[in-house]
């Protein structure tokens, strides 16, 4: 069934991801699904997620979510090792300085920071300790910080409270989840790198890693395992939505303190929406069933399945290695690229300019989204991207050509902030589909619920 939501999302999340999403529905559904089914792989029905081919090929999914995660997650990891040399490098550097006998010039008080002042113009400083400079320039007034024992206190008090309630829920060892949560904390770490510097917060990946490690901890428990990783994921996900509240924030001028009391009072009445609408969708639609099929939550239990010594389905070994092989191979190639400080790279006979060309890089978590969803989810999206290009490509044309009638080139500036504006349109339009059915569609579960 058509869904405006569906084409909303794809207008938001862009051609190139949702084209990628595309790529991965045509590989999965269109190829390898027919090719596990044909030949007794997975003999069971199609939709089955145990003996039919969306089973079978949900593990190539899985398979390419988690190499190209972790491969990503290393690359951050290496970068944050780098600038933290750079910081303990510039760190002994202004020690070794402030200890000299040659007289010291007198700091600007007036300057946030000093530190970045003159390295760019020194071509000897390490590139870490410049990106260390560039990223302490501009400072917060600490009046408007989040005071220090808040921070600590908040996460002693909510890392205790996620262990009672673990234990109550689950019966899983408090130690266990406090090993989660320590674990949750780097990975979060990452995860909030990578979405500043991608666009794309790594989670699934984040959470495989903590159900990769808790296969050792607690072998066998399968719901200790879920437990674990999804404390991960929801640490990293949830970090990477506020640090892109409180960056946006930054931009405009606003008070970290007084976001981070929004955020606090949004949280607290946001545990009973969600918990409460939850409960809502289950009393009307059966969870997971044909209208809410869940296959993330497939993904996970697969996940955890395997880490506990489940076997692969048949045949699937194979595949499963050459999708990772070329999806972990993908993201250290755009970091050759990107660092390749070159306008233009050549592919064979083509040349392309990079920024194109890393635009279109790739994506395996899209591609692996496009496999474990049924493609009735992908096209909806794809159209919604689709159509606001050939729109933004319409309009940008015909203003070239009422330019040349009138006599006044469309400059390169003029068409990036006619392309900006009609960008900022479409996304206004997309949220109204998105909410707009949303919210249509929880009033018309409120009077399913009522009418039962």
């Amino acid at each position: 069934m058509p869904s405006l939501s569906y084409a909303g999302q794809g207008i938001i999340m862009g051609l190139p991801t949702c084209i990628w999403m595309l790529v991965g529905s045509v590989v999965g559904w269109g190829i390898l699904s027919p090719l596990a089914k044909n030949e007794g792989w997975a003999p069971g029905p199609v939709t089955d997620w145990k003996t039919g081919s969306r089973g079978w090929i949900l593990w190539i999914s899985l398979a390419v979510m988690i190499a190209e995660s972790i491969v990503s997650l290393g690359l951050v990891g290496t970068k944050e090792l780098l600038l933290a040399l750079g910081r303990l490098r510039v760190f002994y550097g202004k020690r070794k300085t402030s200890n000299s006998l040659l007289p010291q010039p007198p700091e600007d008080a007036t300057t946030p920071n000093t530190l970045g002042q003159g390295v760019d113009d020194d071509a000897n400083v390490p590139k870490a300790t410049q990106l260390v400079a560039e990223a302490d320039l501009d400072e917060v007034d600490p009046r408007f910080l989040v005071p220090a024992w808040v921070t600590w206190g908040g996460l002693v008090a909510s890392t205790l409270l996620c262990m009672g309630i673990v234990k109550a829920l689950f019966d899983i060892p408090m130690y266990d989840t406090l090993i989660a949560v320590v674990l949750a904390l780097p990975l979060a770490v990452l995860g909030v790198r990578a979405l500043g510097e991608t666009d794309l917060n790594p989670v699934s990946g984040i959470g495989k890693v903590s159900q990769v490690v808790f296969a050792g901890i607690m072998p066998g428990n399968l719901v200790g395992n879920l437990v674990a990783g999804g404390i991960a994921e929801a640490g990293a996900q949830q970090a990477g939505d506020l640090m892109q509240d409180l960056k946006t924030g930054h931009l405009l001028n606003a008070s970290p303190r007084a976001q981070f009391v929004a955020q606090m009072i949004g949280s607290v009445f946001s545990v009973f929406v969600t918990a409460g609408a939850y409960l809502l969708y289950n009393k009307v639609y059966p969870i997971p069933g044909p209208q809410f099929p869940v296959p993330t939550a497939q993904v996970w239990l697969d996940m955890a399945r395997l880490v506990n010594g489940h076997p692969l389905p048949p045949h699937v070994w194979p595949f499963i290695a050459v999708f990772s092989i070329l999806f972990a191979l993908l993201p250290a190639a755009a970091v050759i690229v990107k660092n390749s400080g070159k306008e233009y790279v050549a592919i064979g006979p083509w040349t392309a300019r990079t920024s194109t060309l890393l635009r279109w890089w790739p994506s395996g978590i899209a591609f692996a989204i496009g496999i474990y969803n049924t493609p009735n989810f992908t096209l909806m999206r794809v159209i919604g991207a689709i159509s606001t290009a050939v729109v933004t490509e319409a309009i940008v044309s015909r203003h070239k050509h009422s330019s040349v009638a009138s006599s006044a080139a469309l400059c390169v500036q003029d068409e990036a902030i006619l392309r900006r504006k009609i960008a900022m349109l479409a996304i206004i339009l997309a949220s109204g589909f998105v909410l707009g059915e949303g919210t249509f569609s929880f009033f018309i579960l409120l009077s399913q619920a009522f009418s039962m």
